[in-house]
């Protein structure tokens, strides 16, 4: 079975106030993809997810979609954004904000159907958070957020999902959870991750593109660690601790002349 791109980056760059944030980039996410995109701060992994949402316009190059082999004007994809971009004190309740992930399949003139109603209550299911269908998401955990906004994603059906920092809504007892989620959802459908957690994202995605303003493509997690020093500034040891990978960074002098040792 032939593995066809969905998206298609082609020597694209981008710029915010004139400077240049990402430079001649080439990526191809491909059906049932799972990639993790990486990077430092300010590498520009927003600025690539941004590009692809059409949230941003490129200064220069093109971006394709595909479908089944040939080139159409868009693709479906939901979206989970970073946690500090949700409004908890919103007045909008779990089913809402799942039904809110089909907003543009809903004419102007009409109400959701029965049948878009009855998918909201199949995600909801699969995100495990029946029963809590009328609460506020005010009153949630990290984790029933994610789950709920997740669903919110999920409930259009799109071809690919998007996730932009998906860690910092969880403690590490849901982090398991999440990735089982995930390993489930991307039989489906490709997924996008975006992370800082190196080790986590390593350990779970298929493929990894290291955004640091170019863009380094490695088609299995087997990503160099003098790519990862280099480009994070810092040494950089992947260190395993059961289910839970994280970084350690190894002794290394700045240029204060501090020595450090970090667990990140």
């Amino acid at each position: 079975m032939t593995n066809h791109p969905i998206i298609q980056l082609n020597d694209i760059s981008a710029a915010y106030d004139g400077k240049t944030v990402l430079s001649r980039v080439n990526l191809n996410v491909y059906e049932h993809d799972f990639l993790g995109v990486i990077g430092p701060n300010g590498g520009g992994k927003t600025t690539l997810i941004k590009l692809i949402l059409g949230l941003l316009k490129p200064v220069s190059g093109t971006i394709r979609f595909y479908k089944n082999g040939k080139e159409v004007p868009e693709i479906t994809m939901g979206y989970l954004p970073q946690y500090n971009s949700i409004d908890k004190k919103f007045p909008i309740s779990i089913y809402e904000v799942v039904l809110s992930g089909l907003s543009k399949q809903k004419s102007l003139l009409h109400r959701y159907s029965p049948e878009q109603h009855e998918q909201v209550r199949r995600i909801i299911s699969r995100m495990g958070l029946e029963g809590l269908e009328g609460r506020a998401i005010g009153e949630l955990s990290g984790g029933q957020l994610q789950r709920a906004l997740l669903g919110r994603a999920l409930v259009s059906n799109p071809e690919v999902v998007i996730l932009d920092e998906p860690n910092t809504y969880i403690d590490k007892r849901f982090e398991a959870k999440l990735y089982s989620l995930l390993e489930e959802i991307n039989k489906e459908r490709a997924i996008i991750l975006v992370s800082h957690d190196i080790g986590t994202v390593l350990q779970n995605v298929k493929t990894i593109a290291c955004v640091n303003e170019t863009l380094d493509y490695h088609p299995d997690t087997e990503v160099p660690t003098e790519w990862l020093e280099e480009h994070f500034g810092c040494p950089i040891e992947l260190l395993g601790h059961g289910n839970f990978p994280h970084r350690i960074l190894k002794c290394h002098c700045h240029e204060d002349g501090q020595t450090e040792n970090k667990d990140k």
